[in-house]
């Protein structure tokens, strides 16, 4: 095994995660976490619970409020300019898409490509329409995002992480507001990618996805963990899941709780 292979994608250590909006407000404390390379990781927590926050951190978009973060081996509270191509080895998935109205689904796919490899537009095509025909865009190139409904939108936050060909991905609620043909091709897709999609070289890609619904999530190769109380419990695999007498749990497996009537 390489060192790359042996090193941990991500790691933190006594993290506590400040929130995005307020700096001095914690959302999650004592956070000490491993994942390995070639990992998939599936994260919940009800609203609010500080899902987004740490996905950041573990982004090296923002920096931990005490503790250490690992990325590929490289502390995150020293990037800077020196550091970005560690960071493009990370794709992130916002839930709301984050998607630039004044540009076609193209354009939108092409930016990271545009920016941060110095591509032409010409340059950058044949990716771009690649990718778009994987992920099922290709009749929606030249829409811009206000004129597509919200599944299309989301799907194409995912392109664009993927035009980099992270080895990480990140992933923000991304079944949220998904109707049931478009969440089993997420799971499917989301699957491939863990497995190693062809169209990235055969390689597993390192994947955590935040949830509020368990239900879907269901796989025997994914690892389970829960944001709840400002702390990050690990759960384990699936069977661990469902043999979880944690009220919380239920909750997110939408279990129906046993109430006393008064």
């Amino acid at each position: 095994m390489s060192e790359t292979q042996s090193m941990p994608a991500i790691e933190m250590r006594d993290v506590n995660v400040a929130a995005m909006r307020d700096a001095s407000f914690t959302v999650v404390e004592d956070v000490d976490w491993l994942v390995a390379a070639g990992e998939f990781w599936v994260i919940a927590g009800q609203e609010h619970s500080g899902k987004s926050d740490l996905l950041m951190l573990a982004a090296g978009l923002m920096p931990a409020a005490g503790g250490s973060c690992r990325l590929f081996g490289r502390e995150t509270k020293d990037f800077g300019e020196a550091e970005l191509a560690e960071r493009l080895r990370v794709g992130f998935v916002f839930q709301d898409g984050q998607l630039f109205n004044q540009l076609t689904i193209a354009e939108n796919v092409a930016l990271p490509l545009r920016y941060q490899k110095n591509f032409t537009a010409a340059e950058a095509a044949g990716e771009v329409q690649m990718l778009l025909g994987l992920l099922e865009l290709a009749p929606l190139a030249d829409v811009t995002p206000a004129n597509v409904a919200a599944n299309w939108r989301q799907r194409t936050a995912l392109a664009r992480a993927l035009i980099l060909r992270p080895e990480i991905l990140l992933l923000d609620n991304p079944l949220a507001g998904l109707g049931a043909r478009h969440r089993q091709w997420w799971l499917r897709f989301l699957e491939q990618l863990a497995r190693g999609h062809e169209h990235f070289g055969g390689q597993p890609t390192t994947i955590v996805a935040t949830a509020d619904d368990l239900r879907p999530w269901q796989g025997a190769r994914r690892k389970f963990a829960l944001l709840h109380d400002k702390k990050l419990i690990l759960l384990g695999g699936w069977n661990e899941v469902e043999t979880s007498i944690a009220p919380i749990v239920k909750e997110l497996l939408a279990i129906q709780l046993e109430t006393t009537i008064q």
